[in-house]
């Protein structure tokens, strides 16, 4: 960024595009307002030369800075110029070093890059190449884009450089390698012995990915020789495993045997496909075995490494710290105005409604968020955190159930942030995964850490919680939840599913979003699972069914 404009040399011949292939073309065939990306910068260029002041570019790029940039840039690259392509980006180091590498590392040859109709900046492109290592060759053909930006320090149309211009499954910091693998492949069994495969399951390729990295050097497997993603600190740090993009000769995978119920991960599998940005998991109550995990986007595992603010929701934790501090009992009488104040912050309920002389049953069941905020100065700053943590097992990260995950995140706060959090706001994050759990700790009475693969497979240890609800905090709980499956909120999504049942819904409001994020978490006999749909609306409406169609098959 704000490097002085290098000059370009004029030559024989400069790229263009025809037809949407980059192609070289004769230099009279492109004029100079076209090789420099428009007549506003040219004039710029000139009359800096005549030693006039530079004017700098400024406002929308034209339909000819965007064609023509992102022209420069696919030609350089498929010429093998990585320099050159580098040099029309907004990172030129970092973008000259990915793609030399994509020849040096990842051993990609003939490559054929064809340009799509512009939208906006934003320039798709088909890649074609070879990889070849060692006399094995394979074709690989993907989909990508590309954003064209104006530059600010100089007004000059530039490529928005991130390693996922050049594969969308790069990260920033990422690399392309191909060689034989490090890890090698497993099988991944669902708790029949049938093979779990992203073709049947969409929704499994992250956590086949996370079982190789996992499970791939002690399963009894060989090595093959791949094209792959190799995971640089960014992505580690969002525990993201490295990816296989190609393979040139298959390794021998060896073996390993998950809890995944096939019936219910296809359940899933059909639900989310229904719902965009939607994700769910199912567990088993009594004894933590996740039975189903899916997501309506394949790239990011939100229903397992999400971090998400988890709206009402997290009342179910929140309840059971009110109750046990005799704040609040299921048939007391508790208030829920229309808002309260708390430490400067002014809270509502939706649509401000108010419940009068009504009990915490009612309020619970309604999602009254003034009922909890009422209680944030009779607690001190730490009391939602300890109760995550010694009661549900959450926040200690310190969860082992066979692949990465996020679990959960309850944060110390203060003043307004700390009420925030009574109601899923604030600092709290959770994801899917934490919320299933929450609902399983209170139909079994007690937290069962969830896990993908038995303990039994690395005899690795379990997370534990501390202590456990008593039976009348405990039986209060249910209540609560149950009321709200059979009265209130929950009340449409859990229709027929009773008696041994339990729900709460859930909105996080998120900045930037028209729609809340919605939840849903509930119990039905020992299946336990949670929902988001993200920017979804209000979670009985949206997470709701989703959840409600898998508690319906067994229990």
């Amino acid at each position: 960024m704000g490097k002085r404009r290098r000059v370009v040399e004029r030559r024989k011949t400069s790229p263009a595009v025809v037809g949407g292939v980059i192609a070289a073309v004769g230099a009279a065939g492109i004029g100079a307002y076209a090789l420099y990306g428009g007549g506003a910068e040219a004039e710029g260029r000139t009359a800096s030369a005549a030693g006039v002041h530079k004017k700098v570019p400024t406002g929308p790029l034209t339909a000819l800075e965007v064609s023509t940039t992102a022209g420069r840039f696919l030609s350089a690259w498929q010429q093998g110029r990585p320099a050159e392509a580098a040099a029309t980006t907004s990172d030129s180091a970092a973008a000259t070093a990915l793609l030399a590498g994509y020849t040096k590392d990842a051993h990609l040859k003939d490559v054929s890059l064809t340009k799509g109709t512009p939208s906006a900046g934003k320039v798709p492109f088909t890649v074609r190449a070879t990889v070849s290592y060692k006399g094995l060759t394979k074709a690989l053909t993907y989909d990508s884009a590309l954003t064209v930006v104006r530059r600010a320090a100089d007004g000059r149309p530039v490529v928005d450089w991130h390693a996922a211009v050049v594969h969308p499954d790069l990260r920033d910091g990422d690399t392309l390698v191909t060689g034989e693998s490090g890890t090698p492949p497993v099988r991944a069994l669902d708790r029949d012995g049938r093979e779990l495969t992203a073709a049947a399951y969409p929704s499994l390729g992250t956590v086949l990915d996370g079982l190789r990295a996992k499970y791939g050097k002690t399963a009894g497997g060989r090595a093959g020789v791949e094209l792959r993603v190799v995971r640089g600190a960014e992505a580690k740090k969002a525990e993201l495993s490295d990816k296989t993009l190609a393979e040139l000769s298959k390794g021998t995978p060896g073996t390993v045997r998950t809890t995944l119920n096939p019936a219910l991960q296809a359940a899933a599998e059909r639900q989310v496909a229904k719902r965009d940005r939607s994700s769910v998991v199912v567990l088993r109550p009594s004894t933590g075995e996740i039975l189903a995990v899916a997501n309506a986007g394949h790239g990011f595992n939100t229903a397992f490494q999400g971090s998400l603010a988890p709206g009402s929701t997290m009342k179910v934790i929140t309840s059971s710290l009110l109750i046990e501090k005799k704040l609040a009992s299921a048939d007391k009488k508790h208030p829920c105005p229309k808002t309260f104040t708390y430490g400067g912050w002014k809270f509502h309920n939706d649509d401000d409604f108010e419940i009068e002389n009504g009990s915490f049953r009612a309020s619970f069941a309604r999602s009254c968020n003034t009922a909890f905020i009422s209680q944030a100065g009779k607690l001190r700053n730490d009391d939602l955190t300890r109760q995550a943590q010694q009661v549900f097992g959450l926040s200690m990260d310190n969860w082992s159930i066979g692949v990465p995950t996020f679990d959960g995140s309850v944060p110390v706060q203060s003043a307004a942030q700390m009420a925030a959090s009574l109601i899923g706001q604030g600092g709290v994050r959770m994801n899917p995964l934490n919320m299933a759990s929450v609902a399983a700790t209170v139909k079994s009475g007690t937290f069962h850490q969830p896990y993908l693969v038995s303990p039994s497979t690395d005899h690795r240890e379990l997370a534990t919680a501390s202590r456990k609800l008593s039976a009348d905090t405990l039986s209060q709980l249910r209540e609560l939840m149950r009321y709200t499956a059979t009265s209130g909120t929950a009340a449409e999504a859990m229709s027929g599913l009773g008696p041994d049942y339990g729900a709460k819904t859930g909105s996080a409001e998120v900045d930037g979003q028209k729609k809340p994020n919605g939840w849903f978490t509930a119990y039905r006999g020992d299946l336990a699972a949670a929902g988001v749909v993200q920017a979804g609306g209000h979670g009985g409406d949206t997470a709701g069914p989703i959840v409600a169609s898998l508690l319906k098959m067994g229990g």
